[in-house]
């Protein structure tokens, strides 16, 4: 009877490792497929930064982690944090219904982003509700890029640019004074 069984578990364990093999070829032929070619089979990894700070390495057939080694003893990623480091009142760079910097705001920005020491930042856009979500939503993120062009054109490395448009007000849109303060581009220092 034992002699059945570990001939069954040895059947097992050949079915398993054909079929894991299938597996890798099948998902290599996958990525490659989705690649066009291009990558002549080489994974092609890239970077993104989440809110927190931690940076994350991503390959093209959709593994993903950390880019830090350190952990806790738990086994959690130690990233490094990112915190608000500058808020533009959009109301003092920005006509209404724009997102072209006035040179004196440039210089202003120019100046903040040579001063900060910051290893790289995350630009984030922010509306008022006045106008409809989509076009909240356009105008802070091409808001945000404009600040992160000035911050690109100064040697800064940019991580990151998003616009939320209305979604994230830093008080609510109840008065003219506090619309003024969710008029705001946020920029987060990642140190």
């Amino acid at each position: 009877m034992v002699n059945t069984i570990s001939k069954a578990v040895r059947a097992l364990a050949s079915v398993a490792l054909v079929a894991a093999l299938a597996f890798q070829a099948s998902a290599a032929d996958a990525q490659t497929r989705s690649q066009q070619g291009r990558d002549k089979g080489q994974y092609i990894p890239t970077i993104w930064v989440d809110p927190d700070g931690c940076e994350h390495w991503v390959m093209d057939d959709g593994a993903e982690g950390y880019m830090t080694p350190h952990t806790t003893r738990q086994g959690i990623p130690v990233c490094r944090r990112g915190n608000v480091c500058g808020v533009m009142e959009t109301d003092q760079f920005f006509a209404t219904d724009s997102y072209r910097i006035s040179s004196p705001g440039k210089a202003r920005l120019a100046n903040f982003f040579q001063t900060t020491g910051a290893v790289s930042y995350i630009i984030t856009g922010h509306t008022d509700s006045r106008a409809s979500d989509e076009y909240n939503m356009r105008l802070s993120y091409n808001r945000a890029n404009s600040v992160a062009a000035v911050a690109a054109a100064t040697g800064a490395r940019i991580a990151d640019v998003r616009g939320y448009g209305e979604r994230m007000p830093a008080v609510a849109n109840s008065s003219a004074a506090n619309m003024a303060k969710n008029r705001r581009v946020e920029i987060i220092c990642i140190r």
